[in-house]
């Protein structure tokens, strides 16, 4: 099996599936004019309520109206976002509100719809502590990066040319990070779908996935460029990818699996944050295998130097 003979392909199929990512945020961020991403009141501020109706529950339409009509200069809760949860509840996400309009908007619609309403959730963050969270998390990002660079660099310090490795996985990373943010604002174009505290939680974890994959087949990439000195490069690699390959696909598909039940029987609470991850752990163990090794052949037969020449042997 030869799969680094095909890594162009690889890299075009990664490229088609990147590409849509980046048109739709560039769509969100048009839309939203606050990022490319729907962001949820984690990051942009505003207040959740998450409330159940013991009748009948009232249609997205009838709460909107409730909530424009209770929507002032100084809660300006016109506009908000209903999501139907599982039986009578309702998700509803709007501008900040104190814990007073909660309470009148809660005696309102047990008014107004004739049904007794239990309120599950109420979170309410401010824009300020919003933007803090935002920055937060693109720190942690960073930070997640540069320590995975370094210590890749470090472990891997007794192999020639070790910045490869670490510089290597970072594409990878970098990867799966455009997957996922491509994926999020994709759904979060036609579906709705906000950028949440659990959105961020699996984006780091499947950063942390992925570069573990990596290190798994860069691991043995190490340990055979000991034992088969005298092998081509390429060939080395690509051995090294075929004798991880059995752990890699079945350590990944055991989690897959899992999340898969999650998403089809765990309820609408975590579908989300689930989807995200099981997507997000898919193209990490597609990069590690089919990019992250690859990479090293490319830049260890400096094959860029050779891109255009071949071009203009073809055309002469």
């Amino acid at each position: 099996m030869n799969i680094i003979k095909n890594r162009y392909l690889y890299f075009l199929i990664s490229l088609l599936v990147i590409i849509p990512g980046i048109i739709f945020m560039g769509l969100n961020w048009q839309q939203t004019k606050t990022g490319p991403l729907q962001l949820g009141i984690d990051f942009r501020g505003g207040s959740l309520l998450e409330v159940q109706f013991e009748g009948t529950r009232p249609s997205v339409e009838e709460l909107a109206v409730l909530y424009k009509d209770f929507s002032t200069k100084t809660q300006p809760l016109a506009d908000p976002v209903i999501q139907s949860l599982d039986g009578n509840a309702v998700s509803i996400r709007s501008k900040t509100m104190t814990d007073e309009t909660k309470g009148l908007l809660v005696a309102e619609m047990e008014t107004r719809f004739g049904s007794k309403v239990i309120v599950q959730n109420f979170t309410s963050v401010s824009a300020s502590v919003g933007g803090e969270v935002t920055r937060a998390a693109g720190w942690a990002i960073l930070f997640a990066a540069a320590a995975i660079l370094m210590y890749i660099w470090w472990a891997f310090r007794s192999v020639e040319h070790a910045y490869r490795y670490g510089t290597a996985a970072i594409i990878a990373m970098l990867h799966d990070v455009l997957v996922v943010l491509g994926t999020e604002a994709i759904f979060g174009y036609y579906l709705g779908w906000e950028a949440d505290a659990l959105f961020l939680t699996a984006l780091l974890t499947v950063i942390g996935f992925s570069v573990h994959d990596t290190i798994v087949v860069f691991d043995r990439v190490r340990e055979n460029s000991n034992i088969l000195r005298r092998v081509e490069y390429e060939k080395m690699v690509n051995h090294s990818i075929i004798q991880t390959l059995d752990r890699s696909i079945t350590t990944q598909l055991t989690v897959m699996f899992t999340l898969l039940a999650l998403v089809l029987f765990g309820g609408d609470s975590i579908r989300h944050f689930v989807v995200i991850l099981l997507i997000g752990i898919f193209s990490g163990t597609y990069s590690s295998i089919f990019n992250a090794a690859p990479i090293l052949v490319v830049w260890e037969n400096r094959e860029w130097t050779t891109w255009f020449k071949r071009k203009e042997e073809s055309v002469a």
